[in-house]
């Protein structure tokens, strides 16, 4: 699974399901892509792939973990229709 951030494509270091969304561990200019998208406006998260494929998410946690960082997804819609 991947996360597409704006119009950037984000593959994390680790990324595990929960209940209604996704636990990804990221590292470095990803935590910014995706900070800049959740608190400034600065483009949608999206998770690619995975039973939640091209799902808008929302960001519900974040965990700092030294040189990573934990940051909890939920689901936040429907999938985008493809025509």
């Amino acid at each position: 699974m991947e996360l597409l951030v704006g119009v950037r494509r984000i593959i994390p270091a680790a990324i595990h399901p929960i209940p209604g969304g996704v636990e990804a561990e990221l590292r470095g200019d990803a935590v910014l892509s995706l900070l800049d998208a959740a608190f400034h406006g600065a483009g949608r998260v999206e998770l690619l792939g995975g039973g939640l494929d091209r799902r808008p998410m929302d960001v519900a946690g974040i965990e700092m973990r030294g040189a990573s960082t934990l940051v909890t997804l939920l689901c936040a819609g429907e999938a985008a229709r493809l025509h």
